[in-house]
């Protein structure tokens, strides 16, 4: 096993996600930029040149005229992931799915065929879908509720990994001369029958380059904590401070460890954003800066996302936070709950609590370049990460970390010099799933030859 290195995402926003109001205006960025596959193929052979591990494409399926830019009008994640896969070699290709308006079986068959078209690179980031309203899309009168949404989200993925096990690895001999194609005794049906899915199978995909493609997972609720810790390989999360971090990282640990898992072997990787300059009071400066230009009309509008995108226009800005029953119940609830209980323990107003969630992208990672390396490593050895996602919009502004920040990183043994596989799965240090007929066909016949001895 090679040195415990931190891990690397890169975050593909386009035009500018929640919070970057401003970002489409830079004058490196396209004005199509989210819908632009070359403006993505640039920043992923950007990453790749600088060893990252992973690029990160965030999805929903629901907006509204008040949604962050990028979201109004972006690529489909699988689709994009699959044109970069022929532009790139070793980087790995993460994209979302939910697991609420998706089949099991498709969602297999469209993750192992990206596995295969890059040569073992691809990712899924698990998602319930926080936006209530796709269910309109898909032709619900509401969305599912949170114990449906997780227990379909289990189901889910057990059903995907049954699946990508439906091909043993030595299932194709192809062997043109005795004119054997297929050993019949190595395809497998999966003959699923549970509350929320029945999947007869097998997938018509032979097994993929890395067994399985590597789940992420994102959910800070109860649910989503345990949904991280029962089927994730990496849980892409958020933290202020390393002691909230730590916190998080030891508790994922702890209740993967407790459902019989490796803890080691799931991942804790936030996503961060980063200013850098050439002095800490340059940085600082320049953060202030972007803080200050954000719209605080945009950013008002945007408070409604977790709350089912309710109206807070409405309201009087200078009066108490208002009463909103129980908005947000079936959207992103843990984040709608926790702005309510900030509102209702410091008495705030609706303009203070837009005001706060203005500053609340303030970072601790700002400062020279040596500074974000300091800080970068503090986390790191401090346990409250495995490794680090950061957001990609000004292509200047990724340089400044892959050009200054990336070689004191490495000086320091933090991040490997070069990739150690042409997998996801290997340059994560995640091991290949073994394929469960074949598993118990060698312990069959370990069985049968300890008797016979």
């Amino acid at each position: 096993m090679s040195a415990r290195t931190l891990k690397l995402g890169a975050v593909l926003f386009g035009v500018g996600g929640p919070g970057q109001h401003n970002t489409w205006l830079s004058p490196e960025i396209p004005g199509n930029a989210s819908v632009d596959v070359n403006w993505y193929i640039a920043r992923a052979r950007a990453a790749e040149a600088a060893k990252f591990d992973h690029i990160f494409i965030v999805d929903s399926q629901f907006i509204t005229p008040d949604s962050p830019h990028h979201y109004l009008s972006r690529l489909e994640p699988l689709t994009l992931l699959s044109a970069i896969a022929v532009h790139t070699s070793h980087i790995g290709l993460v994209g979302t799915l939910t697991t609420s308006y998706n089949e099991p079986f498709n969602v297999a068959r469209r993750l192992a065929s990206l596995d295969h078209i890059s040569g073992g690179r691809a990712g899924w980031n698990v998602v319930t879908s926080g936006d209530a309203g796709t269910a309109g899309n898909y032709g619900r009168d509401e969305h599912y509720d949170y114990p449906t949404r997780y227990g379909r989200a289990l189901e889910h993925v057990r059903v995907a990994q049954g699946l990508w096990d439906s091909y043993e690895a030595d299932a194709f001999p192809r062997d043109k001369e005795r004119g054997v194609f297929l050993d019949r005794s190595r395809l497998h049906p999966l003959d699923h029958r549970g509350e929320y899915f029945a999947v007869a199978g097998p997938l018509n995909l032979e097994r993929t380059p890395q067994g399985q493609p590597v789940i992420f997972q994102a959910g800070d609720s109860e649910e989503g904590r345990d949904l991280g810790a029962s089927v994730a390989d990496a849980i892409f999360t958020h933290a202020v401070t390393l002691e909230q971090a730590r916190a998080f990282r030891t508790e994922l640990r702890a209740r993967a460890a407790a459902k019989g898992r490796d803890p080691d072997q799931l991942l804790v990787i936030p996503g961060i954003s980063l200013t850098i300059a050439d002095t800490d009071e340059q940085a600082r400066a320049q953060e202030e800066a972007a803080l200050g230009a954000k719209s605080f009309e945009r950013a008002l509008a945007e408070l409604g996302r977790p709350f089912g995108w309710h109206d807070f226009s409405q309201y009087d800005l200078d009066a108490p936070f208002p009463e909103v029953g129980d908005a947000g119940a079936l959207s992103f609830r843990t984040q709608a709950e926790s702005i309510k209980q900030l509102a209702r323990a410091e008495n705030l107003t609706l303009r203070q609590v837009v005001e706060r969630q203005l500053r609340a992208h303030r970072s601790p990672f700002v400062g020279s370049p040596r500074t974000v390396a300091d800080e970068i490593q503090r986390w790191f050895e401090g346990g409250g990460f495995d490794g680090i996602n950061l957001t990609v919009t000004v292509p200047s502004e990724f340089a400044r970390f892959t050009d200054e920040v990336l070689p004191i990183l490495r000086d320091r043994g933090v991040v490997r010099a070069e990739y150690e596989s042409t997998t996801l799965r290997g340059n994560l240090g995640l091991p290949v799933p073994e394929n469960r007929h074949t598993a118990a066909r060698d312990q069959s016949a370990r069985a049968t030859a300890t008797s016979a001895a």
